[in-house]
């Protein structure tokens, strides 16, 4: 009976210890899972040639605000609005309610890319860009440093290009992390350098970023614009999958994020970009309600306030592609097609962030939704975890 009893007494205190195992291991996990959502980031970008108030950000749903964009004059980052300075500082002054938010700048863009090859192509030009990035950093107060090169190696809008910008884009990158890291040393500080990058196999095939993330804090994916100014047809800009009613190879923000990872990404390093606009087509021949269809004008951008805007006039049919998790307007009246991003394909992203184990979500443009419907719906979706 002693043994017996000896024997009751171990496996009782053996289930004890069990459900003690099984339940720190619960809470480490729910603790990991915690973690990891509080480091997500929401990168919001405010471009300073918008006629928006910077003031008026809502900086408690930013981990990072990048203002955009400097320009490159006489190989160096320059801000070339008269009004940049004072937005510039109304940004940089959100950071009293939200420490922990961080502000870059930058370089670049679709129209002030036009430099940057230039700029990468000498050891010279090189150093003397990375010192000059330092110095208008320090001299406004900002956190770190963004390159918005469109694009390296081939063509933009009116950007010079070489083949050479493959390696070079890495070297400019290692330089400027060289210049940022001595400035750090020096205020005790980590300083941050970004980029933006294509969605497409053209952007991967034109630069080295397995190399080039070594010295990148992240990487702002821009997955949008897969069907944009340059088609004359419709389709969505900005779909997660790949839509089976495209007739051809199309693009989406899946596709786009394992390219960067193939290139040897971490996918931590990776951020989704989101659209806070969509792409409007005019003069679309009938059938598929306007998808996939040839147009007599190209996809132009319209802000999401002024979508909402349209579809009050109850002109505008709703329709949604589920393979592709993509949301699409068309006007048969006015035989008008609209891609477009709604709160129902953030909330979506944002599931595909968290479950992929990505870096956050970046978004451009701030003042495209006035009402902040979309940032809310983004800020509930990656920083707010639903209950058990």
């Amino acid at each position: 009976m002693k043994f017996a009893a000896t024997s009751i007494h171990l496996i009782l205190l053996s289930s004890v210890l069990l459900l003690a195992c099984v339940g720190c291991s619960q809470q480490k996990e729910t603790q990991s899972l915690d973690n990891q959502v509080k480091d997500l980031k929401i990168i919001g970008y405010v471009a300073g040639y918008e006629d928006f108030d910077p003031a008026l950000v809502d900086a408690s749903k930013l981990t990072h605000i990048n203002y955009a964009f400097a320009n490159i004059v006489d190989g160096k980052p320059k801000f070339e609005l008269d009004t940049d300075s004072l937005k510039i500082s109304k940004l940089v002054a959100h950071k009293k309610n939200n420490p922990n938010l961080k502000v870059l700048y930058s370089i670049g863009g679709w129209v002030w890319s036009n430099n940057f090859s230039h700029v990468a192509a000498y050891p010279k030009a090189r150093e003397q860009f990375a010192v000059s990035c330092v110095q208008l950093m320090k001299k406004h107060g900002f956190d770190g440093v963004d390159l918005d090169w469109e694009y390296p190696g081939q063509r933009g809008e009116d950007n010079a290009f070489r083949p050479s910008d493959k390696e070079n884009f890495t070297l400019l990158l290692a330089e400027i992390r060289k210049a940022l890291d001595k400035a750090g040393d020096s205020d005790n500080k980590h300083y941050l350098l970004t980029i933006a990058t294509g969605a497409d196999q053209a952007y991967i095939d034109h630069t080295d970023l397995g190399k080039a993330q070594i010295y990148l804090n992240f990487i702002n994916v821009m997955c949008y614009d897969f069907y944009h100014g340059w088609h004359y047809q419709t389709g969505h800009h900005a779909n997660l999958f790949p839509s089976d009613k495209e007739k051809f190879t199309g693009n989406s923000g899946q596709e786009a994020i394992n390219r960067h990872i193939k290139a040897g990404v971490p996918a931590k390093k990776l951020v989704m970009g989101i659209p806070f606009y969509g792409r409007l087509w005019e003069k679309v021949t009938l059938g598929n309600d306007g998808l996939y269809q040839t147009a007599m004008s190209t996809g132009v951008i319209v802000p999401y306030w002024d979508i909402l805007k349209r579809m009050a006039s109850g002109n505008y049919k709703k329709g949604y592609d589920s393979s592709a998790k993509a949301s699409y307007l068309w006007n048969a009246t006015d035989s008008i097609f609209v891609s477009w991003e709604t709160p129902k394909d953030i909330q979506l992203k944002a599931d595909y962030i968290k479950q992929n184990g990505l870096g956050g979500a970046m978004f451009w443009e701030y003042s495209l939704d006035k009402d902040q419907e979309l940032l809310n719906t983004l800020y509930n979706s990656i920083k707010i975890q639903p209950s058990p």
